[in-house]
């Protein structure tokens, strides 16, 4: 898949469908800016040869992502990106910077992928339910 914008990998012992990792990753990519309006995606042949997946899964993942008005399937051209899912934030070079470090020494401390998925989802359940508590309070 050389030169295109988005690599996809399949995660066999994950549980998750494939075509669902297809789709998850390009939605990172949209979110991350990664993939932007305009931007063809690799063909299922690409997909097929670099995953090792059947060609249908790619096809059921390019028709939700269609569906779902993401992108563009141009008959004989390819898949083309027609929505951002990008907020200005997302692209913050300072941001990434110091998620790229705190993941470093997340890592260096020995924790697994999960492990970190898991700390980042907990720190967002936090700082959600402190958002909603606040906005209670301001309502009341």
């Amino acid at each position: 898949m050389e030169g295109d914008v988005v690599e996809y990998r399949i995660d066999r012992g994950s549980g998750v469908p494939a075509y669902v990792q297809l789709v998850e990753q390009t939605e990172r990519a949209l979110r991350m800016g990664t993939l932007r309006v305009g931007d063809k995606l690799p063909t299922a042949k690409e997909v097929v040869a670099a995953c090792a997946i059947n060609p249908n899964t790619v096809l059921r993942a390019y028709r939700d992502l269609e569906q779902a008005g993401l992108v563009e399937l141009r008959r004989g051209l390819g898949t083309f990106v027609t929505r951002s899912l990008a907020s200005p934030a997302a692209e913050d070079d300072a941001l990434r910077a110091e998620l790229a470090d705190w993941t470093a020494r997340a890592r260096a401390a020995g924790l697994e992928r999960a492990d970190i998925l898991a700390l980042v989802t907990a720190a967002l359940d936090h700082h959600e339910q402190q958002h909603h508590e606040q906005q209670q309070q301001e309502d009341a």
